[in-house]
């Protein structure tokens, strides 16, 4: 949408995003393939409703998938995390709201039909992040594998 020099991404490979906002048109993306990471355990942004978005997208004719690490956390891939999920102090997290874009581009809190913020009753604190050497080994290799299949296409095509 804001790329004008018509250079595009290869692929789309997000880690632990926070699905819980429908925006206008969320599936009209570029033909490119969407592989979203996350962990079962994430209490920060849940892989649910990521789950639900690539099921919107893969409706639509895009080629997206969920790979999801059972004993992960947010924050799974960072070796910095501490190895057990812990609190983030003063984190919020929009796990329970349900969030819309209206044609404006206003994000609406579906539940009070009103403009939201991160004072809405939905909006929960004590998320926990957490590194998971498994998870991450595991998701390198996924990642390896999509780039690979990507670059060698691209190349091939030329």
């Amino acid at each position: 949408m804001r790329v004008r020099s018509g250079i595009e991404f290869a692929a789309y490979i997000p880690f632990y995003p926070d699905c819980v906002t429908t925006f206008v048109d969320d599936t009209e993306v570029a033909d490119r393939p969407i592989r979203i990471f996350g962990g079962t355990q994430d209490d920060y942004n849940p892989i649910a409703p990521c789950k639900a978005y690539v099921a919107r997208l893969n409706a639509a004719g895009r080629d997206a998938q969920v790979t999801e690490y059972p004993t992960a956390s947010h924050a799974f891939d960072n070796p910095l995390s501490p190895a057990s999920p812990t609190v983030v102090a003063g984190g919020q997290s929009v796990r329970q709201c349900v969030i819309r874009e209206e044609p404006a581009g206003v994000l609406i809190n579906a539940s009070t039909n009103q403009p939201f913020t991160y004072k809405d009753q939905c909006v929960e604190t004590g998320p926990h992040v957490g590194y998971d050497a498994a998870a991450t080994e595991a998701a390198k290799g996924a990642v390896r594998e999509i780039l690979n299949k990507v670059f060698v296409l691209q190349l091939v095509g030329r």
